[in-house]
């Protein structure tokens, strides 16, 4: 059996309207990626070298990253050489295959939030500004209420003018509290504030927002280690989660700002948004590869149930539905 068909099969075991969400919300890059591969496969008789050069070509405006690229090609070549295939439209298969291998983590394909399950969670959210960081928040807080969770926002972001306010719109439009004090204050002490009301309300999720300036890596640093000492003085272990927000539409710096807030603090995992405003999806497999950090989930459009856990074999599915769906009818 093809991996295309055995990919569509556990796709179709998966909840149906969750693989529309990343059909769609891949479009872009689907139309783009896919669209380029189609033309390359159908162009050439055999896969040679000169095939290779512009697979190579293909992936990296699509914004997989040189690194990663040149390890998947040659990953692609010895599995090619191999299996003995001669023909380049069965080299798509393998293409996706080796995306779903260097997209999972070993552990477990679809990477859940770390949730505690001895008392509070408290997820820690990091980036720059204009990334999508309070509406991810939002969109978080609205997934757990869904899933039965009680949660309280922490609006630690008392840097940013109108940071707070915009943190308490959405904590109005999902009906979840949000602990401030006035913008200037010292984050350290909100969460300090933040971390006592979710105790005394014994709320299951506390969900802390913070500055989101990279100017000075040196004060961000400093001001992040003091966000965490207290939450982790209040309540041992925490935070379960540091999730750094990046925005899929600034492509390669996106990877840029990862590394410099993993320089300043521990990231346990990424959110990507605007993935179905981009043509350039391929980021999503360099974070996760090169930065061996997981992407836990992505943002697939504006809606609240928008903001999906990140699937592999659904992203790959995403980014060759016709493709799979095709050769699939084809074979039955």
């Amino acid at each position: 059996m093809s991996f295309f068909k055995k990919l569509k099969e556990k796709i179709t075991a998966k909840t149906d309207s969750v693989t529309e969400k990343f059909k769609d919300g891949l479009s872009k890059t689907r139309n783009s990626f896919a669209e380029k591969v189609n033309d390359l496969v159908s162009r050439y008789r055999s896969v040679d070298e000169e095939f290779f050069e512009e697979l190579e070509e293909i992936l990296i405006s699509a914004d997989v990253g040189v690194k990663t690229v040149l390890e998947l090609i040659e990953e692609l070549k010895k599995e090619v050489k191999k299996r003995n295939i001669q023909d380049p439209r069965d080299v798509q298969g393998v293409i996706s295959e080796k995306l779903v291998e260097l997209f999972s983590t070993g552990e477990q394909d679809v990477q859940h939030l770390n949730l505690n399950t001895d008392g509070l969670t408290v997820i820690l959210f990091v980036g720059v500004n204009g990334v999508g960081k309070t509406t991810t928040i939002g969109k978080l807080a609205y997934k757990l209420k869904s899933e039965g969770k009680s949660v309280l926002l922490a609006a630690g972001d008392t840097f940013r003018a109108g940071a707070i306010d915009q943190l308490e719109v959405w904590g109005e439009r999902v009906d979840v509290d949000v602990i401030k004090q006035s913008e200037g204050s010292d984050p350290a002490a909100v969460m300090y504030d933040a971390v006592q009301a979710a105790k005394s309300r014994d709320v299951d999720v506390l969900i802390c927002d913070t500055a989101g300036r990279l100017q000075n890596k040196v004060n961000l640093m400093k001001e992040l280690e003091k966000v965490k000492r207290v939450i982790e003085r209040e309540v041992p272990g925490a935070p379960h989660e540091v999730l750094l927000v990046l925005d899929a539409t600034t492509g390669q710096n996106a990877m840029v700002q990862a590394k410099q807030f993993r320089d300043a603090t521990d990231v346990t995992g990424i959110v990507l948004t605007k993935l179905d405003g981009t043509a350039k999806g391929g980021i999503v497999l360099a974070i996760r590869h090169e930065l061996n950090t997981p992407v836990k989930f992505v943002g697939l459009g504006e809606k609240m149930e928008d903001l999906q856990e990140f699937d592999p074999e659904q992203f790959v599915y995403g980014l060759f539905a016709e493709m799979i769906d095709k050769e699939v009818e084809e074979t039955n």
